[in-house]
């Protein structure tokens, strides 16, 4: 995939060395016959053959985090007693009478809406 990558970037500059050493040619043109002829073309096309390796390094990321979460949790629940609270009972709160109060719409907590022309079920 390099190689055919360089050669494309060896040929748009033989191109862009030929517009700016032609008699009717500027260096201008040679620019720009570089960057639109050779730059943007093979930067395109490397971004997306790169594009499953990325996927591929993203996703190996994420199960070695999720490996390392289950490891952690692991860990600590067996560095607990049998008699004491877990981890996830205590960041899950206890409902309380301030749960069913209401919020800002005017709804409890939890209710349902029903859909416009809808009559609710037995909200």
């Amino acid at each position: 995939m390099w190689i055919v990558a360089i050669a494309w970037i060896y040929v748009a500059l033989m191109m862009a060395l030929a517009e700016a050493t032609s008699p009717q040619g500027t260096y201008l043109g040679a620019v720009i016959t570089f960057v639109f002829y050779g730059v943007a073309p093979t930067a395109l096309v490397m971004y997306l053959l790169g594009t499953p390796g990325r996927r591929r390094a993203r996703r190996q990321a994420e199960a070695e985090a999720h490996a390392r979460q289950s490891v952690d949790a692991a860990s600590s629940a067996s560095a607990t007693s049998p008699g004491a609270a877990s981890p996830e009972a205590t960041l899950t709160p206890e409902p309380t009478a301030d749960s069913a109060q209401a919020d800002a719409s005017g709804l409890a907590a939890g209710a349902t809406v029903a859909p416009v022309g809808k009559e609710a079920g037995g909200v």
